[in-house]
């Protein structure tokens, strides 16, 4: 009997499935294991060979868990929502929820044609009604709760309110925005019903306010940083601004020390913890206030890390979107200002971190005083300043600093050396702490500490500034001027937010005629016709973004058909929490972050049995692939034209910037080696693909080729380099599959995707089955195993168990 793969495979399928094997019960005597791999989102292009790796591994360890006698929960579903579906919407008018279904419908056939043991009864989508339910529910939680710090938890809005009525807020620690004033019971009892409102959003979990997003025109959305790629959206190439909007945003900053404090219980990754932290960036430091020369009631807030520098600052940085940028600019700088600014808000916040060698800014004309000395500080822009982080504003010590440095040394501004241990600052940047002051006023002579703690002292004397701890960690953005998300609970009366009753729980995404904006601006659901509070009141417009549904997703699946929660005590305290969960490390600030956030607000309610709820973490490498780019000019402003150029005569244009397009690799001549290119009926196929491109101009060499630009790293569909898993199931069998993806390499590494020894593997198991077949008879038998087979098996058994 020879080895058949493909029907023994599917015979085992469907025992499984008739009888139910893989079904898991939330009532057991066996202990509980939870095995939990990050959940898809279904594109229309498939699974792809990168995708089952993290799945092989955790259904390996899950069947290994069974057989050591655990109740396992291994559960599998999808994140439904999300911009690809919206976008092919629009293009094609067919609703995202019936393209959506069929996507899922692909990768449930992927999926099991893999012969994964997930309890599919369980399985959950984040666009369905009945799960996005929950996600509104735990929004409108969020509303209805604010941080106090006393407490050190989330505490009802009603326990705030009653301190209002009855002191004010001078004695209330809690997170709130930092423009809050300090009032009275008196001043809370003055206010109207909707100026109370209004005030209480200062310190809601959840809120609306006006902040910097990534805004595409084109694509008439918000879009995250990981979206935009060399100041165009990853998505169709086209121009991205930064853009002050009305946003929906939730206050994660109140949980900043506790997001700190728990990675310490975690068992997960150390790099990604790290990133956490970084993200989070906790520092210990001051703010100081430095007045307007010629506004002195008028001052710029910094906040620094190094208050003991403050005597070697010689010019002041402001992020190009800082709000006093437009009042402080002088009718000679004018131009200069508004064309840099201009240029800033193509860039995306990861860009501009990012960029280390090349100096831009430009000098507004204004000056601000120096809060020691009264000597007047030049006002610069530049865009390595953010406006949304710290106060958007650096003051700036050359001597100390490399970025100041280079920033000083390019617009001829004086470095002053501040430590007499400070060595070469003609050259580069000393952020040395050794030594002692010079050039520093009150504390020449004085070391690091004792300057330190002087001057904040000094600072806080006078109130010119004070100690203060900063974070890194900005309040999460939290819609999307999308179509294709949960609708946010809320309808506006009289100019404030009020939640949808919770027993008219889900708000259900509305039919609309057009997935895009409406003429006036206004998101997609402004197209709804006759969709109103009680007929009368503006429902919010904005939906949630991709990150809401997944950020509680792992608690649906213990008890994924309740009606009255969105899971039942009884299984919370049966499961409590995911024992083993794999995923992706890119999520490490995104999905990773934000559910951990989620987790411990919803352990503040008593809702849920653990702070964190994940105990172990491994993040699966990447399958990787070759990626296939085409070299874009970037438009200038109000171009409309688009052009490629052949990657050997970039060189022709050095004034241009350039971005690179990822080009689907089938339609790529010579694909995989050094002179990869385009031919003509290449080019074709890429602008009958990409129709926006259409009309293009694409510069080709020589040739005739359009030479493209590889590189090895993610297979992934955004970069069109996908190998489908089926092909590969239906010439080897799932099981050789399986077995060569963990061949490939550990778990945790990246690995190129090559099936030139897949044959290897093959055969190893064709030689396995021989051990227990031939070609007329099964070669099993009842005799008893001998010593020596004994010896072999257990030998095989403490290897694998420990």
């Amino acid at each position: 009997m020879e080895y058949q793969p493909r029907a023994i495979e599917v015979k085992w399928r469907k025992h499984w499935e008739a009888n139910g094997t893989y079904r898991v019960s939330n009532h057991s005597s066996k202990p509980k294991y939870y095995v939990l791999d990050m959940f898809p989102y279904p594109s229309g292009a498939g699974l792809h060979v990168g995708h089952p790796l993290g799945y092989i591994a955790s259904d390996i360890f899950a069947r290994y868990k069974r057989l050591r006698g655990f109740n396992v929960l291994h559960p599998m579903g999808y994140d439904s929502f999300g911009l690809p579906a919206e976008q092919y919407a629009i293009q094609t008018g067919i609703h995202p929820a019936i393209a959506t279904a069929e996507n899922i419908k692909r990768y449930r056939e992927q999926l099991e044609n893999l012969g994964f043991s997930f309890d599919w009864s369980r399985e959950i989508r984040t666009s369905d009604p009945s799960y996005y339910r929950w996600t509104q529910w735990i929004f409108q939680q969020l509303f209805q709760h604010y941080y106090d710090q006393t407490a050190g938890k989330a505490l009802p809005i009603e326990d705030l309110v009653a301190t209002l009525n009855k002191e004010g807020n001078s004695q209330v620690r809690a997170a709130c925005d930092d423009d809050t004033p300090t009032i009275s019971a008196a001043d809370w009892k003055a206010m109207s019903p909707k100026e109370q409102q209004l005030f209480l959003l200062k310190y809601r979990l959840t809120f609306p306010e006006e902040s910097y997003v990534n805004w595409c025109p084109e694509l008439g959305t918000v879009l995250s940083n990981d979206e935009v790629k060399d100041g165009l959206s990853e998505r169709g190439g086209h121009p991205v601004e930064r853009k002050l909007m009305a946003q929906w945003s939730m206050r994660i900053t109140a949980y900043a020390d506790r997001l700190l404090e728990g990675l310490d219980t975690i068992d997960w990754p150390p790099s990604l913890k790290e990133q956490q932290r970084n993200w989070i960036g906790r520092s210990q430091g001051a703010s100081v206030k430095f007045s307007l020369a010629n506004q002195p009631d008028t001052y710029i807030e910094v906040f620094t890390t190094r208050v003991d520098t403050i005597y070697g600052v010689t010019f002041m940085v402001l992020a190009p979107e800082h709000e006093l940028v437009e009042q402080i600019t002088t009718a000679e700088q004018r131009a200069e200002v508004d064309e840099y600014r201009q240029w800033a808000a193509s860039r995306s916040e990861v860009e501009r971190m990012a960029e280390v060698k090349k100096v831009t800014g430009a000098f507004t004309g204004a000056y601000c005083l120096h809060p020691l000395t009264q000597e007047q500080v030049p006002i610069y822009i530049a865009d390595y300043v953010l406006a949304g982080y710290g106060t958007g504003a650096v003051m700036a010590v050359p001597s100390g600093d490399q970025r100041d440095w280079n920033f000083a040394t390019h617009f001829g501004l004086p470095i002053i050396p501040i430590l007499d241990s400070q060595q070469n600052i003609n050259e580069q940047a000393d952020p040395t702490k050794e030594g002692t002051y010079i050039n520093s006023g009150m504390i020449n002579g004085l070391t690091y500490e004792e300057a330190t703690a002087k001057l904040i002292a000094f600072l806080e004397e006078k109130g010119l500034g004070k100690g203060k701890i900063q974070y890194r960690l900005r309040n999460a953005v939290f819609s999307r001027q999308r179509y294709w998300g949960e609708p946010v609970p809320v309808y506006w009366k009289d100019g404030v937010p009020h939640l949808v009753p919770e027993d008219q729980l889900p708000l259900v995404l509305p039919n609309i005629d057009k997935y895009l904006p409406t003429p006036t601006g206004e998101p997609p659901l402004g197209r709804a016709k006759d969709w109103k509070f009680e007929g009368k009141y503006e429902y919010e417009l904005s939906t949630m973004p991709g990150w809401a549904g997944s950020s509680w997703y792992f608690y649906r699946y213990m008890d994924p058909h309740n009606e009255e929660a969105f899971a039942g005590r009884e299984a919370l305290d049966y499961w409590q929490d995911v024992d083993l969960y794999l995923g992706g490390s890119e999520h490490a600030v995104g999905h990773l972050l934000y559910s951990r956030f989620w987790n411990h607000f919803l352990y503040d309610l008593g809702l849920v049995p653990k702070k964190e709820y994940a105990k172990k973490l491994i993040n699966q490498g990447m399958i990787q692939g070759i990626i296939e780019f085409l070299y874009l000019i970037k438009p200038k402003e109000g171009e409309t034209n688009r052009t490629f150029v052949s990657a050997d005569r970039i060189g022709e244009f050095p004034h241009a910037e350039f971005a690179k397009i990822p080009v689907h690799v089938d339609f790529v001549s010579d694909y995989g080696k050094e002179d990869s290119y385009l031919d003509e009926q290449g080019i074709a196929r890429f602008k009958a693909w990409r129709p926006e491109y259409a009309q293009a101009e694409f510069l080709t060499n020589a040739e005739g080729k359009l030479v493209t630009k590889s590189e090895i790293g993610k297979m992934s569909k955004r970069y069109f380099n996908v190998v489908n898993p089926d092909d590969v199931v239906e010439r080897y069998g799932a099981d050789c599959f399986r077995m060569y993806e963990m061949f490939l390499g550990p778990i945790e590494a990246d690995k190129p995707w090559n099936t030139a020894s897949i044959n290897g593997v093959s055969r190893f198991l064709n030689a396995f089955w021989r051990l227990f077949f031939d070609r007329d008879r099964l070669l099993v038998t009842d005799d008893a195993p001998t010593k020596e087979e004994m010896k072999v098996l257990h030998t095989a058994i403490k290897k694998v168990t420990e």
